[in-house]
């Protein structure tokens, strides 16, 4: 006969339906399904092919998520900068109402439906013309606003949604120095200028998370890429002690300010690598792109989407990340 002396452990809950946020390693039994159920992490971790963009550009911008996502303005072939607007919808790309004014190194937030252009720049022809119009789409069409951007600059970043939005950095040929450390939020109506900036004035920057929880990562300082990083509380930047492992400008970013995603870009030539940041350093992932790359970015740490780029290319990448997931457990 067994003897079972010693032996014990704790009561699984019993539930009618899966936790709505339950952690990873808990245990639980579904009444309804019959199931008992547990959470654990799915490691992936890389890139696959995605469904090519209609228009072929680069310096271009996109905002949304790894299903919804919205893609707009950049250079086409010939160094001309284009007003063309693409919805994603997990698996392909559809046109739809273009930019009014056509620009390339904007910056977009939002959503695929309640999406907020601003900035860039019309290059060619030499010197570029700078833009501070700031545009809403509503899923369907642009529609200037009469808010524009205090200090016209292109290569600025942003982080927030449609009606509170955080536009940083950037770069201007007539500023001293040329490239801005300026930090301007927008309520839905109008910019508002904040007192101070960027602890490291640069363009070309990743920047991801809210108005009021930023990061800012890499870019060029206006000497080379740096792989400076800052996180924003609503008021002031602050600088962390751990850069990119990678100096890059022009790279992909997705996800919030605690966990972030950056990817591709140019050092002194385009690259491919992907680094994770855990709301304090940064981690070099094993692959990167499958194709090296500066682009257009969208989405979170765990389901990001790249698109476009220079090297011309249409070429679009799915990530998937680190996700915990609710699985059956088996006994027998």
């Amino acid at each position: 006969m067994t003897t079972y002396y010693g032996l014990y452990g704790q009561k699984v809950q019993y539930l009618a339906s899966d936790p709505a946020n339950p952690t990873e390693g808990q245990i639980w039994y579904n009444s309804t399904s019959n199931l008992l159920k547990g959470y654990a992490n799915v490691v992936t971790n890389t890139f696959a092919s995605g469904g090519n963009m209609n228009t072929t550009r680069r310096d271009l911008s996109g905002t949304g998520t790894q299903t919804a996502a919205l893609a707009c303005g950049g250079q086409i072939p010939g160094n001309t900068p284009t007003n063309s607007t693409e919805k994603y919808d997990g698996t392909s790309w559809t046109a739809t109402g273009n930019l009014n004014t056509g620009r390339n190194a904007l910056s977009v937030k939002g959503t695929q439906t309640a999406g907020l252009a601003f900035g860039g720049e019309a290059f060619p022809p030499s010197p570029a013309t700078l833009y501070s119009a700031t545009e809403s789409f509503n899923g369907t069409s642009w529609t200037t606003v009469p808010g524009s951007l205090n200090t016209a600059r292109s290569g600025l970043a942003s982080a927030g949604t449609q009606t509170a939005t955080l536009g940083f950095g950037g770069g201007n040929p007539s500023l001293s120095p040329v490239v801005s450390a300026a930090t301007e939020l927008y309520n839905g109506t109008s910019w508002t200028s904040n007192p101070t900036g960027l602890n490291t004035a640069r363009q070309s920057l990743g920047g991801t998370g809210t108005q009021t929880a930023a990061l800012a990562f890499g870019g060029n300082n206006g000497t080379a890429a740096t792989g400076s990083t800052e996180s924003w509380n609503g008021t002031t930047w602050t600088s962390s002690p751990n850069s990119m492992n990678t100096a890059r400008r022009s790279l992909g970013s997705a996800g919030i300010q605690t966990d972030a995603l950056g990817f591709g870009g140019f050092t002194t030539v385009v690259v491919a690598s992907t680094e994770l940041w855990n709301g304090t350093s940064w981690t070099n992932n094993p692959t990167g792109l499958a194709t090296a790359r500066t682009l257009g970015s969208a989405g979170t740490q765990t389901a990001a989407l790249g698109f476009g780029g220079s090297p011309y290319t249409t070429a679009t990448e799915e990530w998937t990340g680190t996700q915990t997931l609710s699985r059956t457990v088996t006994v027998s």
